[in-house]
C-alpha cells in the first residue's frame, strides 16, 4: 500500500538531488560561454552585460560580485603559465611584457576559488599601474613568488595553487571587438623549489 508512494518519493528525491548536483557542477565548471583566451589569460567580456548567457547570470546571482559594465572594465584571469603548467606557490614566475591600454589596471593573486591569497600585514597583496616600476620601453616585469624579490614583487602563498587576476579599468577595448588584438604579458616560470 505504501510501496507506490515510497517509490514516487524516492524517484523525486533522486531527481531533485541529481538536478541540484548537476546545476552546482555546471556553475563551478564555467563562468559562462564566450570566453576569450589570450595566451594564459582568459576573459569573459559579455559576462556582465545584458547579452550574458544563463550560466554567467547564475554566477552573477550566486556570487553577488560587483561586475563591470562593458565600457567600464575587463577582468582577465590566468590559472596556468605561458607554457600551460598550473600556477603553484612552490614555483616563481615573471610576468613580462606590455599591459593593454587602460586608464588604470590592477594585478593580484587569488586562491583557485577566487578568494584573495592570504599575505602578511606588511606585504602588499597586489600591484597597480600607478605603483609598478616600468622598464624604459614601458613594459613591466613582475616577480611572482612566495619569497621576497627585488623590483616588482607579487607575494603568493608557498606551495599552494593560485590564480592571477589582471583587471583593466576604463579601457577602450572592453566595449569593442578589438579584445582579440590585445597583447597580454607573458607568465614565464623561472624556477621551482622542488626542482
Amino acid at each position: 500500500m505504501f510501496r507506490i508512494p515510497l517509490l514516487v518519493a524516492l524517484a523525486l528525491a533522486i531527481t531533485f538531488g541529481l538536478g541540484t548536483f548537476s546545476a552546482v557542477w555546471a556553475l563551478k565548471a564555467t563562468i559562462g560561454f564566450g570566453s576569450i583566451a589570450l595566451g594564459p589569460w582568459n576573459a569573459f567580456p559579455t559576462a556582465q552585460t545584458s547579452r550574458a548567457d544563463p550560466y554567467a547570470k547564475a554566477h552573477r546571482a550566486r556570487d553577488g560580485a560587483l561586475l563591470f559594465g562593458s565600457a567600464e572594465g575587463l577582468v582577465f584571469r590566468a590559472a596556468n603559465d605561458s607554457a600551460g603548467q598550473p600556477l603553484s606557490g612552490g614555483c616563481s614566475y615573471d610576468i613580462v611584457g606590455l599591459t593593454p591600454q587602460a586608464r588604470f589596471w590592477t594585478l593580484h593573486a587569488t586562491t583557485p576559488d577566487g578568494r584573495p591569497v592570504p599575505v602578511a600585514r606588511d606585504i602588499t597583496g597586489g600591484l597597480n599601474s600607478w605603483t609598478v616600476l616600468r622598464r624604459p620601453d614601458n613594459s613591466i616585469a613582475v616577480h611572482v613568488a612566495a619569497d621576497a624579490q627585488p623590483g616588482n614583487w607579487l607575494a603568493v602563498p608557498p606551495g599552494q595553487p593560485f590564480r592571477l587576476v589582471l583587471t583593466l579599468l576604463d579601457t577602450p577595448t572592453a566595449g569593442s571587438s578589438g579584445v582579440i588584438d590585445l597583447s597580454m604579458p607573458a607568465i614565464n616560470r623561472t624556477g621551482c623549489a622542488n626542482a
